[in-house]
């Protein structure tokens, strides 16, 4: 099990979970934040951290963003585990899951 990030990500990115995450397998994509699964360590210090409450454990995660938790796997699959997002650097496209949602327009 691990952690996922699901769609109140999507265009907010906020990086705070990026900050508190101790193994650094917090990856940044064009609109939305990935958990590589197989390099997180459950430690669950990203879920509080984020404002817009997007962080769910495997298991809690609400039955609606279901296809985030195949998003926040797939999308490592052509990396393979590289060992951490600092020397990786932001991956270069989001999930198909991500990148076909309508891009949300800024509140002012």
């Amino acid at each position: 099990m691990a952690y996922v990030i699901a769609q109140p990500c999507v265009d907010i990115r906020d990086r705070a979970c990026i900050d508190e995450c101790p193994v650094d397998c917090i990856y940044e994509g064009p609109r939305k934040l990935y958990i590589h699964p197989d390099e997180c360590v459950d430690c669950g210090a990203c879920e509080p951290v984020c404002p817009v409450e997007a962080v769910f454990y495997d298991e809690d995660l609400p039955a609606e963003w279901a296809g985030y938790r195949t998003a926040d796997a797939e999308i490592f699959e052509p990396l393979g585990a590289p060992g951490g997002a600092s020397g990786t650097g932001p991956l270069d496209a989001d999930h198909p899951l991500v990148a076909a949602r309508p891009v949300a327009v800024p509140q002012s």
